[in-house]
């Protein structure tokens, strides 16, 4: 009887264990939140999946009607693993896009998962009033002119002040649509014919000629004064509403570690209180391996800065420069075609626009508003000496170097070329750096360990187009490993001395 007394309250405290794991599963397989499944999917996914067309993947509009939870899980968290395994769909798939690999995400939970999963399914997303944003109804002609005001126009000319020309904002109620269009087209043949209007603002701006636009029809013309009428709408989005940032992953592992916590103080309690000797044996044993395990794996993850966000010194933002203005990721890193590194562009490269952009006139947030993004471009002027007034260089003005910190850093003892794989691979930014075209503070998106390369390098075939020599080393390898596509790593990719040297 003082045996059964003894030990009852470790089994209470072992019902309550299994109960508190019972608990942490339902909690992973719970309903997904297809809010938080569209950031994850942005942040993950989208540089090589859409939801309704093909991209670098397959469309994945739909995919759980197409695929089990738990195979969309397998695959997501290790494709290579499920293929490796013998699964007849992974290799198909596999096989159908060329042999190109997939990126495995083991970072993502099951319940991270449950969410991207549940956003794929395209339903309506249940929001609240706080959640929607400020939409105005703009005239369709209103937006054409506006592209073709920016395509035209912006180069010399704003809306509400004076650039290279005149501000040209309700432009249409100083000068008839008539007037106005002849001057377009080509106002040099309308100073030549003597129209005094003409050869006023000629030498106002002391004989400078403005370009013609015969290539430009009426209706386009139409539409760019429609447009200098109306202005710029503003898009406010109200709090709440998904403003495209880059946010940090959430997850539910929090809740193994309780469980741990718990199992930990079960074995303790067990060591303390216990006269079970046998028991105490298997907890020391339980301990050891643990602790062994925990020190293993801290070792293993020191320089690992997967996830790292430092704060820059000017808020710039990939998201509007290569998202919303599709700025081609080299205009900036031109150097990441031609040498080992990518380059950090000089502020000239910068003021190559904003010696014309002066101020912000896309959608703001709460959090952010429109001075505070005019702030940050003033910023670069005074950190090169342009005066925006004047619109010149300060003369023998002493320039300030932008501090930029450093996002991605690889060991000094590791050799990394990206004209290599930019220029010979052809590999796309994102695939390393991720979908940066959504981020407005850009932060690391890969771990950058050696396995994370070797798993490329194993999983990427040699292109072959247009390539005699490669060509010749391929069908050599080729009967050397009896396989029909040779990959990076058979070439020489798993090689100590082609990335420590």
């Amino acid at each position: 009887m003082n045996i059964v007394t003894r030990h009852f309250p470790l089994k209470r405290l072992l019902s309550g264990l299994i109960l508190l794991f019972l608990f942490s599963f339902n909690l992973s397989a719970q309903e997904g939140d297809a809010v938080n499944g569209k950031k994850l999917f942005n942040a993950n996914c989208a540089a090589c999946h859409k939801l309704d067309k093909k991209l670098i993947g397959p469309p994945l509009k739909g995919i759980n009607d197409k695929r089990s939870n738990e195979w969309l899980q397998a695959w997501i968290k290790d494709n290579n693993a499920l293929r490796a395994g013998g699964d007849q769909d992974a290799i198909d798939i596999f096989n159908d896009y060329n042999g190109m690999p997939m990126m495995a995400y083991p970072q993502l939970s099951d319940q991270d998962i449950n969410d991207i999963l549940v956003y794929t399914d395209d339903k309506p997303i249940e929001v609240g009033s706080s959640d929607v944003a400020v939409v105005q109804e703009v005239d369709p002609l209103v937006g054409v002119g506006k592209k073709l005001f920016n395509t035209n126009c912006a180069a010399c000319h704003k809306l509400d002040k004076k650039l290279i020309g005149p501000a040209l904002g309700k432009i249409t109620d100083k000068r008839s649509d008539e007037w106005l269009k002849a001057w377009i087209l080509d106002n040099n043949a309308l100073r030549a014919s003597g129209d005094q209007d003409a050869i006023d603002i000629y030498k106002e701006y002391n004989g400078m000629p403005m370009t013609a636009f015969p290539q430009l029809s009426d209706d386009d013309i139409t539409a760019i004064l429609a447009y200098t009428k109306a202005g710029d709408v503003k898009k406010v989005a109200t709090a709440g509403a998904d403003d495209g940032l880059a946010k940090p992953k959430t997850s539910s592992d929090w809740m193994s570690y309780v469980v741990m916590v718990a199992i930990l103080i079960l074995v303790l309690w067990i060591y303390l209180k216990s006269n079970n000797g046998f028991l105490k044996i298997v907890s020391t044993i339980f301990l050891i391996l643990t602790g062994t395990y925990v020190l293993f794996n801290t070792l293993m993850n020191i320089g690992i800065d997967q996830d790292y966000q430092p704060i820059q010194p000017i808020a710039f933002s990939h998201k509007i420069h290569a998202g919303d203005n599709e700025i081609n990721c080299e205009y900036c890193h031109s150097s990441a075609k031609h040498s080992k590194t990518s380059g950090i562009p000089s502020v000239n490269v910068c003021m190559n626009c904003h010696k014309s952009i002066s101020e912000y006139t896309g959608p703001t947030t709460g959090e952010n508003d429109k001075a505070f993004y005019d702030a940050e471009i003033q910023k670069i002027y005074d950190a090169i000496g342009w005066d925006a007034e004047n619109l010149k260089y300060i003369e023998n003005y002493e320039q300030k170097p932008i501090k930029w910190v450093k996002v991605h850093n690889l060991p000094d003892f590791v050799y990394y070329n990206h004209s290599q794989h930019v220029t010979v691979a052809g590999i796309a930014c994102q695939k390393c750096h991720g979908p940066v075209e959504t981020m407005d503070e850009l932060y690391q998106y890969s771990p950058l360990t050696m396995n994370w390369c070797l798993d490329c390098h194993k999983e990427t075939n040699i292109d072959l187009k247009g390539n005699e020599y490669y060509a010749k080393i391929h069908d050599e390898l080729a009967k050397k490993y009896d396989v029909e596509k040779v990959t990076i790593a058979q070439l020489g990719g798993k090689e100590c001395g082609k990335c420590h040297y």
